[in-house]
């Protein structure tokens, strides 16, 4: 009979901490930065970022990593003008977002990426140590932004 119990607390115990650790991966550490993001990109000229127009911001950061932050714009700025004023980045790869930030889908940006539909452009270099903030426009106005690894760390 004492074989069945612990058994039963074994599973118990192993089911609240997959649940905890899956709560905690998902949603824990996440915090809206939708009112106090300032998006910027850099300057081609001066290689200095400056604030760019956006609206209908939605972003998501968190404190545990310096690559989760994602970010969901549009602007009224063309590609024409974005490419002409502001540094491409060359090896931009989004990365995932949770699911529950449903606005930012990285395969979708990826393959339009790849596909030359979209532009990415260098937010600022070193936002954190080794770490470049992304933005990626679509012809239509609609942008996204993201943190990844630079050279210093991506090799």
């Amino acid at each position: 009979m004492s074989g069945k119990i612990i058994g039963i607390f074994i599973v118990i115990t192993a089911l609240i901490a997959g649940a905890a650790l899956y709560w905690l991966q998902l949603y824990a550490y996440y915090d809206d930065v939708s009112l106090n993001t300032e998006l910027r990109m850099t300057n081609v000229v001066t290689g200095e970022p400056e604030v760019v127009l956006y609206e209908n911001f939605q972003g998501i950061d968190a404190d545990s990593s310096p690559l989760r932050f994602r970010g969901c714009f549009t602007t009224t700025m063309s590609l024409a003008m974005l490419t002409e004023t502001f540094k491409t980045y060359e090896q931009a790869t989004p990365l995932t977002a949770p699911g529950w930030f449903d606005c930012f889908d990285a395969s979708q940006i990826g393959a339009a990426l790849e596909a030359g539909e979209a532009i990415a452009f260098l937010g600022e270099r070193d936002i954190q140590d080794g770490v470049d903030r992304v933005v990626a426009i679509f012809p239509d106005g609609r942008g996204y932004a993201w943190h990844q690894l630079n050279e210093k760390y991506s090799e």
